[in-house]
């Protein structure tokens, strides 16, 4: 059960250009320069091309640029730097390398389940590539330089996604953030920083890149992580033991609406996915697979809903695409 409440691994590594103002002080011209140095860069190698493609982020409608950090291939502060960012996608969408977000790159990659290890060895691998063509800020005492303070040193961020359903019930939540921080950690919603906690999903992840080894970092993570665990499944044996009924009651209604709903707003659709998910988790729910109810937490935001129809919708004809969505994927186990 520890893994399964894992939904994602992330590593992040912030990256600047010697001699080169930040982002922010960019520029239009001189950010979409900074795109093609990059792209120059990464794209040396005829094998690299084949699994990578640019999306600048200038040429694209609002729609789409929503969809994509939707499905956390963009950040934030990205779409707020369109006129002149973009990201480099690898075929699958694991690996993406956003150009022009609050520093010049910003290196992403994402696993499912619990995997940071190999979140990391793919970043590493991207970084060492773009190493040898770019010349990086780096300061023999500091380590990589940032735009943030808070990013200099390793300039890595990790992090993972999980679902703490009971942790969040149990209002143990303020609790946990308060621990964390003195971890050097963070405990976020869904989108990050800034964003509101949906379907008791959360991010947790390291705020410390100064002083530590990325190994040491991760294995830092990993053992508040472990302990998150530990805490969030005792929460469910205590809750399931004196409430096993109404625990059942409530998953069986949760995937019999998921079935039948015509409407579904996306806080009902992130809250009903969160119980389906912990009915997966608990062994309760035999016909549908966590991967479907991770994958749709994604594609039921209203961006991509709009994205995948082709044109833009009223928040009931939303609504009721998000229903139709859910009750295939669900029926037809994620297809």
């Amino acid at each position: 059960m520890a893994e399964g409440l894992i939904m994602t691994s992330r590593v992040r590594l912030a990256r600047n250009l010697g001699k080169a103002v930040f982002p922010h002080k960019m520029s239009t011209e001189q950010g979409k320069e900074m795109v093609r140095k990059v792209e120059s860069a990464f794209y040396d190698h005829s094998s690299v091309k084949a699994g990578y493609s640019t999306v600048k982020l200038w040429e694209q409608d609002k729609l789409t640029q929503n969809s994509y950090f939707e499905k956390h291939l963009i950040s934030s502060n990205l779409l707020n730097n369109s006129s002149k960012g973009a990201v480099i996608l690898s075929s699958d969408s694991k690996e993406s390398i956003m150009i022009n977000e609050e520093d010049h790159i910003r290196i992403q990659c994402i696993q499912p389940g619990y995997n940071l290890e190999d979140a990391y060895r793919a970043a590493n691998r991207i970084d060492d590539h773009l190493d040898k063509n770019l010349d990086y800020a780096f300061d023999d005492k500091f380590g990589y330089l940032t735009a943030c303070p808070t990013n200099v040193g390793t300039g890595m961020r990790a992090s993972v996604m999980i679902h703490l359903p009971f942790i969040a019930t149990d209002n143990k939540v303020e609790e946990s953030l308060y621990a964390l921080s003195k971890l050097g950690m963070a405990i976020r919603g869904i989108y990050g920083e800034g964003s509101k906690v949906a379907g008791s999903i959360y991010q947790i992840s390291n705020q410390i890149t100064l002083g530590l080894t990325e190994q040491e970092t991760l294995a830092n993570l990993k053992a508040v992580i472990n302990k998150i665990i530990i805490q969030e499944n005792r929460s469910r044996e205590i809750a399931f033991k004196n409430y096993r009924y109404e625990i059942e009651d409530r998953v069986a209604r949760s995937l019999g609406i998921l079935k039948s709903a015509v409407l579904l707003t996306s806080a009902e659709c992130l809250k009903l996915l969160s119980d389906v998910r912990l009915g997966i988790e608990m062994g309760l729910i035999k016909t549908v697979s966590t991967a479907t109810v991770d994958d749709l937490v994604m594609d039921v935001q209203p961006a991509t809903i709009q994205k995948e129809s082709g044109k833009s919708m009223t928040k009931e004809e939303i609504n009721l695409a998000r229903a139709k969505l859910v009750k295939r994927r669900i029926r037809n186990k994620g297809r």
